[in-house]
C-alpha cells in the first residue's frame, strides 16, 4: 500500500522537488550577498537600540528597495531585493492552499471519479488502512515541503527582520514579526496551514466525490478562513496590554491636519518595534481622548523653520499641555505564543477533519 500511494503520488513528489530545489538555489545564490551588505552596512555595525540605528536601518532597507540616494541608479525604483522577499514570501504564503488544493482534493475525490478505490478495498487491504497511508505519507510529505520552504525564506530574510528590529521603516520591506505576510510565512504557523490545508482538500473530495469541484470549493474555504484568522481571531487570541507614552518617544503625528486643528497618529515609532501595535489615542492627563490640537501648539509649529523644527515643536508644545499617546498592543514577546497558539488551532481542526474522513468512509460510504 506504501509502495503504490507513493507511485499514484509520484508526479506531485517530483515537481514539488523541482520547486524546492529551484527556491533554494534562488535564495543561496543570493542569501550570502544579502548577509554580506547588512554585516558591512551602517545598521550591521550600529551599536544601540533604534533610538540610536533607525536612522542607519531606514537608509539600509531604502537602498534595498531601490529608493535611497545612496544606491546605484541602475536598482532606482522597485529593487531587486524587493522581488525576491516578495516572490519568497508568495511561495511561503501559497504553498498551504496549493498543497489542499492539487495534493489534498484530489487524492480521494480522484479515486472515486475512477472507481479505483474498490480495488483496493477487495483485496487484502482495509479501509482504514487504505486512508490511513495515504493521508499519513501525503500529509507529512505536504507538512515538510512548506516548512522547508519557510525555514529557507527566513534565512534568507534575516537580514531584513533585523534591520526591522532595529526601528526600520518606511518601505514595503519594513514588516514586522507580526504582519499578516511575515507572520503567516515564519515560525511554525505554515506547517499548521499545510496540514489543515491537506486535511481540508480530503474532506471536501470526500465529501463531493469529484476532483474539479473538490478543488475549487477548497480554495474558497481556505482563503475565507485564512483572512478570518488574521481579521478576527488572531487579534482576540489575547489580551492586548495597554501604556500611555510621551509624544517625544513616539514622535508620530501626521504632518497634514484639518483647519480645526484635529490631527492623526502614525501607526509609528512605538518604543517596542516588533510589538504588534493594535490601536493609538492621543490622551491627556485625565486619559480622555485627544482629537484637536491647542491653538498654541499650531502656532508653535507655523512659526518653526523647517519641517523637522516645526515638528519638535509641535511634540514639545502637545507634551506641554499633558497630550500623551495610549498604545494598546501585543508585546514582542508574545510572538511564539500567537504561534504555538495559531498552529495548534489549525492542526487540531486539520485533526478533526481527518477524524471524519475515517469516520465517513468507513461507516458511511459504499
Amino acid at each position: 500500500m506504501i509502495w503504490l500511494t507513493w507511485r499514484q503520488f509520484r508526479l506531485q513528489a517530483v515537481i514539488a522537488a523541482f520547486i524546492v530545489a529551484g527556491f533554494a538555489a534562488l535564495l543561496a545564490v543570493t542569501g550570502p550577498l544579502l548577509a554580506h551588505m547588512y554585516a558591512i552596512s551602517t545598521i550591521g555595525t550600529c551599536q544601540g537600540g533604534p533610538d540610536t540605528c533607525g536612522a542607519y536601518a531606514d537608509d539600509f532597507l531604502q537602498q534595498l528597495y531601490g529608493s535611497s540616494a545612496h544606491v546605484d541608479s541602475s536598482f532606482a525604483g522597485i529593487g531587486t531585493w524587493w522581488l525576491v522577499f516578495l516572490l519568497g514570501t508568495l511561495v511561503v504564503l501559497v504553498a498551504p492552499i496549493i498543497i489542499g488544493i492539487f495534493w489534498g482534493a484530489p487524492l480521494i475525490a480522484g479515486e472515486f471519479e475512477a472507481g479505483t478505490q474498490y480495488l483496493a478495498w477487495t483485496q487484502s487491504v482495509t479501509r482504514t488502512r487504505w486512508l490511513a497511508v495515504k493521508l499519513s505519507l501525503i500529509g507529512l510529505a505536504a507538512m515538510a515541503v512548506t516548512e522547508a520552504l519557510s525555514l529557507m525564506e527566513a534565512w534568507w530574510a534575516s537580514p531584513i527582520s533585523l534591520t526591522v528590529a532595529r526601528g526600520g521603516c518606511c518601505t514595503p520591506l519594513a514588516m514586522n514579526q507580526f504582519s499578516p505576510l511575515i507572520f503567516a510565512t515564519h515560525g511554525i504557523a505554515p506547517l499548521g496551514y499545510a496540514a489543515f490545508g491537506f486535511a481540508l482538500g480530503v474532506t471536501v473530495g470526500v465529501l463531493v466525490r469529484r476532483a474539479v469541484p473538490a478543488m475549487a470549493i477548497t480554495l474558497a474555504v481556505f482563503a475565507i478562513l485564512q483572512v478570518g484568522m488574521a481579521l478576527w481571531v488572531r487579534p482576540q487570541m489575547l489580551p492586548p496590554d495597554r501604556t500611555i507614552t510621551t509624544l517625544s518617544s513616539w514622535a508620530a503625528v501626521d504632518g497634514t491636519f484639518e483647519a480645526n486643528g484635529s490631527f492623526t497618529l502614525l501607526p509609528e515609532g512605538f518604543s517596542q518595534t516588533e510589538a504588534w501595535v493594535l490601536a493609538t489615542e492621543a490622551v491627556n492627563t485625565a486619559g480622555e481622548p485627544v482629537s484637536v490640537l491647542p491653538a498654541a501648539c499650531m502656532q508653535a509649529m507655523q512659526a518653526a523653520a523647517g519641517a523637522k523644527s516645526g515638528h519638535m515643536s509641535l511634540l514639545d508644545c502637545m507634551d506641554s499641555h499633558g497630550i500623551r499617546i495610549a498604545v494598546t498592543y501585543q508585546p514582542d514577546s508574545r510572538y511564539w505564543t500567537f504561534q504555538l497558539t495559531e498552529t495548534a488551532i489549525y492542526l487540531a481542526l486539520a485533526l478533526a477533519l481527518v477524524g471524519y474522513c475515517f469516520w465517513r468512509i468507513t461507516r458511511r460510504l459504499t
